[in-house]
């Protein structure tokens, strides 16, 4: 079963790197860019994002300059705290994460091929719970979360 995980996971990582070479976007700066993009407000704080993303604190620094270079981003302090930072999606940002989305869907609609919609639903659940455990074994272990 971990051979399959890590083959999948191997085999889907090749794939997105190859969707974002292209763009000159790497996949950590894609997350953040998807996680920001997810939010109803578009914003969010470094700490925030590098728990939905697995993302180390200290890339995020170096993942945020890129972004923000590229006007994918913006980065501030709080309005309600000045001492926190906040990340928010620009509109150059939202249309990229726009026209990427769909190109990436075709190839993964394959993948699930055969898959019913009650197949599609256990696999999520399950997934889900596959990473709560690996997150709470990261955590038991000093890990970040």
């Amino acid at each position: 079963m971990f051979r399959m995980l890590v083959l999948i996971s191997e085999h889907l990582q090749v794939e997105l790197e190859g969707k974002l070479r292209p763009h000159k976007l790497n996949d950590s700066e894609f997350r953040t860019l998807v996680t920001l993009f997810s939010r109803p407000d578009g914003t969010s704080t470094p700490g925030e994002i590098c728990v939905f993303t697995s993302l180390g604190v200290t890339n995020m620094t170096r993942i945020a300059n890129a972004l923000v270079k590229r006007g994918l981003i913006t980065r501030g302090p709080s309005v309600e705290d000045r001492r926190r930072v906040v990340m928010q999606i620009t509109p150059a940002g939202r249309r990229f994460v726009q026209k990427m989305l769909p190109t990436m869907f075709p190839r993964l609609k394959l993948l699930l091929e055969g898959f019913s919609n009650a197949d599609r639903s256990q696999l999520n659940r399950l997934l889900r719970k596959f990473a709560h455990n690996l997150s709470q074994l990261e955590h038991a272990a000093g890990d970040p979360p």
